[in-house]
């Protein structure tokens, strides 16, 4: 893969390449709700000022933003004008000798994600990072190896996972509601991507040709917490047109669309799509299906949640054909906004299914109260590694393919 990602490479990204910080220079947002709940305060940088202007660090009581970083001067200051941080910087490795900081928040194009956690890591700090987790299975080992090796905590900032009607599905398998979930299937569909192939210099950026099951995690983080099972085999089939990103990306994709048909640890089946070029709504859903309820979320042209339950006296109908049928107490469900768990600032409306203040309390809380957060490096390389393995799995024509499980800490 090359290193360049539009206006961006590696080398300038983690190395610096000349830059200086230049936090003195720029103002400051007004400070923001300090609650201070905890003894221990989370002082976290963020570096990535597009994607990571939309987490709210600032209302979080046990947290505060003290530096900030993006080679862009105006994502940069979008970082300080949210969170107003007392540092920016545009050399990331200036940015990791803030005073202080403690913990760091990745929002970078894709290939970064891994070598900056780990240099973050490395600097001392807990991580937080974007999705996918990694890119490659070397990439995902190296990652949990530094994990290990240095003690501190990482969390994949994964939203599905604290999506309303998926914190509902993983209570209510918890407490037995579902019986058992013999089949799960989840999409992300999301036409309209192209736009994104390209920077304003009509130079190429990371997501030209990015491999769509390279792009797992709103699928995986709806299942697996769900099901509380593993992906451990998987056939893909993936489907392109020929067109000539497919043929010049730098990821040797051939794929719009990808789709991978999965065994689960407990010797169940899933289904998982991601459609980058696909006649349908922009979604990112699921459906689990019990022997005693089930759950079908909502689509994109206005169905809605709905609860589906075998009646409890165990009814039959006669259908049409003269045979009996079993009868279903079937009903639309709308799922508590979940906020009275969240502290009373951060009850806010956020980004994909106001996921983003759990996200962010959880990484906090984690690291006040020194446990691993929900999305841990072991859920993360679960969410992740499936989806590398169904696009090798896709690139031989739907070969079987084993998945490793890294286990559960």
């Amino acid at each position: 893969m090359a290193e360049r990602s539009g206006t961006l490479t590696r080398r300038t990204f983690l190395m610096g390449a000349g830059m200086t910080a230049v936090g003195a220079g720029v103002k400051t947002a007004p400070e923001r709700i300090r609650m201070g709940q905890s003894d221990q305060k989370v002082r976290i940088g963020i570096v990535g000022g597009n994607f990571g202007a939309t987490f709210q660090w600032h209302l979080d009581p046990d947290c505060q933003v003290v530096a900030a970083c993006d080679i862009r001067e105006d994502a940069l200051k979008r970082l300080v004008d949210v969170y107003g941080a007392a540092g920016a910087y545009r050399d990331f490795r200036e940015f990791l000798k803030h005073p202080g900081m403690n913990a760091v928040g990745v929002f970078t194009p894709a290939p970064l994600h891994v070598p900056m956690a780990i240099a973050a890591m490395e600097a001392g700090k807990h991580v937080i990072s974007a999705v996918p987790a990694g890119m490659t299975q070397a990439e995902l080992e190296k990652l949990l190896a530094c994990v290990k090796r240095t003690g501190l905590k990482y969390m994949m900032a994964e939203t599905s996972y604290y999506h309303p009607e998926i914190i509902f599905c993983r209570e209510a398998r918890q407490r037995g509601e579902f019986g058992t979930i013999f089949y799960s299937e989840s999409e992300y569909h999301h036409e309209g991507l192209l736009s994104l192939f390209f920077d304003e210099n009509g130079r190429r950026t990371w997501r030209y040709g990015f491999p769509p099951m390279h792009y797992p995690t709103h699928c995986t983080g709806m299942i697996l917490p769900v099901t509380g099972e593993r992906l451990t085999e998987v056939t893909a089939i993936g489907w392109g047109d020929g067109h000539e990103i497919l043929k010049t990306n730098d990821y040797k994709n051939p794929f719009w669309n990808t789709i991978g048909f999965f065994k689960t640890s407990g010797g169940h089946s899933a289904r998982i799509n991601v459609c980058w070029h696909i006649a349908a709504g922009g979604v990112e859903r699921a459906n689990f299906y019990g022997d005693r309820m089930s759950y079908i979320a909502a689509r994109p042209e206005g169905s809605p949640h709905t609860l589906i339950r075998i009646a409890q006296d165990g009814r039959t109908v006669i259908d049409q054909n003269g045979y009996p049928q079993g009868v279903v107490e079937q009903r639309a469900h709308t799922p508590p906004d979940y906020f009275d768990r969240l502290p009373a600032p951060m009850r806010v409306p956020t980004g994909h299914g106001n996921s983003h203040t759990f996200l962010t309390h959880e990484f906090v809380r984690a690291i006040v109260e020194d446990r691993a957060p929900a999305v841990d490096i072991y859920e993360s390389i679960a969410y992740t590694l499936p989806g590398i393995i169904a696009h090798q799995s896709a690139l031989r024509g739907g070969e079987r393919m084993k998945i490793k499980d890294y286990g559960k800490g």
